[in-house]
């Protein structure tokens, strides 16, 4: 399976002059993991993600994604999709520009790691336990917890999504960044001037993911995809005896999958 096989075509992208409002826009607008940027001969210059793009708390008009571009690596459509995903972990990103050739930067597309664990394939699993993969120095947030703290701390931790945990360590939901900006926060940073009012009294369990998802220690790794293709989530709680004792998600299992 090559790169050209799974990737996007005609993906959204912004010009290095683009202003930095707008690409945090777009972001939210279209829900992206990343946007190419292309600078003005139209190769590729790198990318904007979401945490850099909303990390800035600023709203100066002027202030344009040049600055704020982080480089990648640029690959090919030619390019087996493992060893794209292989690049990813390396790389530490989740989205990678699919130029015409590393002499014409042109971009054609892009394959992200969400491309990836939609073609798994389910059969060539490794045979072990979630147990042997999940995280269990969870982060979690609190239901009454403020929209703001929350925020802060995903910026601060670089994290997407945390599980939203009750009294006695009994799981409710989740609270993914994408919550939060579906909804407009889309700046409830430091800035005390562009902070919304009443962020600070806003809580998690007004804007949190429900049902929340479940697997349990002794469950495959192919039992996770599955729940989480199915239900579109990029992360699963496990679970024991009704309390949280792990998370897994995209990264743990593709890592798995590739044996590393």
């Amino acid at each position: 399976m090559l790169v050209e096989d799974i990737m996007s075509r005609d993906p959204l992208y912004v010009e290095d002059s683009t202003f930095l409002t707008k690409a945090r826009q777009m972001i939210r607008d279209h829900h992206v993991r990343g946007l190419p940027v292309v600078n003005g001969s139209k190769h590729v210059a790198g990318i904007i993600t979401p945490q850099d793009a909303l990390r800035i708390t600023s709203t100066k008009s002027n202030v344009t994604v040049a600055g704020f571009a982080v480089r990648v690596p640029l690959i090919t459509g030619d390019m087996e999709a493992l060893d794209a995903a292989r690049l990813m972990l390396r790389e530490k990103c989740t989205l990678l520009p699919v130029v015409q050739s590393e002499e014409i930067p042109v971009l054609r597309g892009v394959v992200s790691l969400l491309d990836i664990f939609r073609h798994i394939d389910l059969q060539k699993m490794p045979n072990r336990r979630i147990r042997e993969i999940m995280s269990t120095d969870v982060v979690v947030a609190k239901p009454d917890d403020s929209i703001t703290k929350v925020w802060e701390k995903m910026a601060e931790e670089d994290f997407t999504g945390l599980p939203v945990v009750g009294t006695a360590g009994k799981p409710l939901g989740m609270i993914t960044r994408f919550d939060i900006l579906k909804r407009g926060w889309a700046r409830i940073g430091k800035e005390s001037d562009t902070r919304p009012a009443n962020s600070l009294q806003l809580k998690v369990e007004k804007l949190m993911s429900t049902p929340l998802y479940s697997i349990s220690p002794d469950d495959s790794l192919r039992s996770a995809i599955e729940i989480m293709l199915k239900h579109d989530v990029g992360r699963i709680s496990v679970t024991e005896e009704g309390k949280l004792v792990g998370i897994v998600d995209r990264y743990d299992l593709i890592k798995s999958y590739l044996g590393e």
